[in-house]
């Protein structure tokens, strides 16, 4: 796996404490990370960090006290089946017979991952639930100089 946990984390942190970071810039189709880019959170008080492995870092994060919330999207299943293969097939990731068999196992394991992103400390949610409690953070902080 391409993914580092411990890497995801000290990145976050340096987000919070300085506003910028090198984060990794992953090549979907070769299933690994194939370089690097600045990023900087722009004076913004908060920053959002998303990705299927995300889950995996709540409790670190948590403990870190770098974490506001942590979401796990809950959505219909044939609708996020259709968005995701409709985006892959777009981006010609991988081969279109691949794309839809690996669209089909996703759909039939979707509940189990939720279940276990819930278990990692993420809260299941719809994307109007948690774009409300991003706002309501944004409302509550005043913007980072």
């Amino acid at each position: 796996m391409s993914w580092d946990a411990d890497t995801a984390v000290e990145t976050i942190a340096r987000l919070a404490r300085e506003g910028k970071a090198e984060v990794p810039v992953y090549a979907i189709g070769a299933d690994r990370r194939v370089a690097t880019r600045p990023f900087d959170v722009d004076g913004s008080p908060i920053f959002v960090a998303e990705g299927i492995f995300a889950a995996e870092i709540v409790a670190e994060c948590r403990r870190r006290g770098l974490l506001a919330g942590a979401y796990a999207l809950r959505r219909p299943r044939g609708a996020t089946f259709l968005r995701r293969l409709a985006r892959d097939l777009t981006e010609q990731r991988k081969a279109p017979r691949v794309l839809v068999r690996r669209g089909i196992t996703l759909l039939r394991t979707e509940p189990a991952v939720l279940r276990r992103q819930t278990g990692l400390g993420a809260e299941a949610a719809r994307a109007r639930q948690v774009l409300r409690g991003v706002a309501a953070l944004l409302a509550g902080h005043p913007r980072r100089r």
